[in-house]
């Protein structure tokens, strides 16, 4: 098993939010698995299916190709005698994309998600440039050889990194991928392939749902078919083009879904599916053996851990110091705010903490106060997010630019100085709000295990403002469970890119 096959919508996030029993089996299982056990015994005699293009000489590797060979023609066109020799660079380029290779980012699904791939490419290219200045140290005495090589990494990485971006604005844009069959057509399926269609750049665009008993769906994957059972799979495969089925959840017994597996094998398929403990996986993980029988233990982290306690003391410095650098620009916000709406300069509410605890959650002000009761009604609703501005908006103009940019957040450095909060965590809500969520919303009280943070990844994975607050209880825990020090820095830079776009956009 790898990391690069168990996550359906990208590395970072789990598939869904709510626990799901067992299904009972079909009365006709026996007979399902009579036909997939028949289809099978025919194997020997049925020709291999050529593998789609997309799962290995796909868009991903072209573009990669393509960028490389560029990154060296411009190398040696503007610096002339600073890049190696036309064979030292092709063993150079093959490395490279032999290293990016074993990274998964040629299998879909793709990993495109900027930051990361950004980061593995920067890996790959500085294992490779270390290799071939070794290998020629070892059989040359140039003295160029390391400044040859450095130049030739430099260049390649970024037009590699270049080249990630163009690939994924053309795969949103186009939403072009891997034809897929989702097996199972029940919560977690319709689930699988909303998310892979709102991430076209993951390189799989689901088609349909192969279920015998399947429940059809009244939220946006409902126009997507039902192809038929698993006896139809030859058929579905044929007609529809199928290079990629992701195995959910079924009525189908497990040696169906194995018989599904193999079959595709043979078929020469790229294959994923959910594993049943999906809720509790991680990006990290140890695979033991006992005989053939494989044991996963999956490596969570630990909120009361010493990394967290080192992770809380580096967030107290960094605010102190950040308080201290942004001092000019938090008096000139407090000046602004204090012409346009008086005292008091900041907006305090009561707001939930790590293990339940209360505290006040500061922030620059930006609204005239309300005419009648203050607080707003508690709605019975769970799907959306509470907040924002309703009504009448009674923002000033001052008021409206902070909250556009997010610089009334910056009081909450103080929150952060204090030990309330973090940098990055998931956002507090209010007590009454809390209460709510806790009942009707699976594994929210599970968020409260860290300080609630300034930003968050969920806040970077677009669910800000009136968004469903199932899926940010699902984003909030799968930060949780994979923290670490590089997945802070992660989102910090996603929260830059983040503020600078929604400032762009008005």
């Amino acid at each position: 098993m790898s990391d690069t096959g168990t996550g359906l919508a990208g590395a970072e996030a789990t598939l869904a939010t709510t626990a799901l029993p067992v299904p009972a089996l079909h009365p006709r299982d026996s007979q399902v698995a009579d036909t997939i056990s028949g289809a099978l015994s025919d194997l020997r005699t049925t020709p291999r299916r050529r593998q789609h293009a997309s799962s290995w000489v796909g868009p991903s590797l072209l573009t990669d190709i393509a960028m490389l060979a560029a990154a060296d023609f411009v190398a040696r066109l503007v610096l002339p005698g600073s890049v190696p020799p036309f064979f030292w660079a092709v063993v150079f380029s093959v490395l490279t994309l032999q290293l990016i290779h074993t990274r998964g980012m040629y299998t879909p699904p793709f990993h495109f998600q900027l930051i990361e791939a950004s980061r593995f490419v920067v890996t790959a290219c500085a294992l490779a440039v270390t290799i071939v200045i070794s290998l020629r140290v070892a059989t040359s005495d140039s003295s160029q050889v390391v400044a040859q090589g450095v130049v030739l990494g430099l260049m390649a990485a970024a037009f590699l990194i270049a080249g990630r971006i163009l690939l994924v604005s053309s795969l949103k844009r186009d939403k072009v991928g891997a034809p897929t069959l989702v097996v199972g057509a029940g919560t977690v399926g319709r689930l699988v392939a909303k998310r892979l269609r709102e991430h076209p750049e993951l390189g799989l665009v689901p088609v349909g749902f192969l279920d015998n008993e399947p429940l059809y769906p009244d939220d946006d994957t409902a126009d997507l078919p039902v192809l038929g059972a698993s006896w139809d799979l030859e058929r579905i495969v044929d007609e529809n083009q199928i290079a990629h089925v992701a195995i959910t959840f079924s009525t189908a017994p497990t040696e169906v879904l194995i018989g599904l597996l193999k079959r595709c094998e043979q078929l020469g398929i790229q294959t994923s599916y959910v594993p049943r403990l999906y809720e509790k996986s991680t990006a990290k993980f140890t695979v033991g053996r006992v005989g053939g029988l494989p044991l996963v233990s999956f490596c969570s982290s630990d909120p009361r851990s010493w990394r967290f306690a080192v992770k809380y003391m580096l967030d107290r410095l960094a605010a102190a110091f950040a308080l201290l650098l942004l001092a000019p620009v938090m008096l000139a916000l407090s000046l602004a705010v204090w012409i346009s709406l008086g005292r008091p300069i900041l907006f305090r509410q009561e707001r939930v903490g790590r293990d339940g605890e209360l505290f006040g959650m500061l922030k620059f002000r930006s609204m005239r106060a309300a005419d009648g009761p203050g607080d707003q009604d508690i709605v019975a609703s769970t799907e959306v997010a509470p907040g924002g501005v309703e009504g009448v908006d009674r923002r000033t103009r001052v008021g409206a630019f902070i909250r556009r940019t997010s610089l009334d957040e910056l009081a909450q450095l103080v929150n952060v100085l204090k030990g309330d909060m973090s940098f990055v965590g998931p956002r507090p809500e209010r007590p009454a709000f809390v209460e709510i969520f806790e009942e009707s919303v699976h594994r929210y009280e599970d968020r409260h295990r860290v300080k609630p943070g300034i930003t968050g990844w969920a806040q970077v994975s677009g669910l800000r403002g009136k968004t469903s607050i199932a899926d940010r209880a699902e984003w909030d825990t799968y930060y949780i469970e994979n923290w670490s020090l590089w997945f802070d820095i992660k989102i910090f830079l996603l929260t830059l890119v983040a503020v600078t776009r929604s400032t762009e956009v008005e």
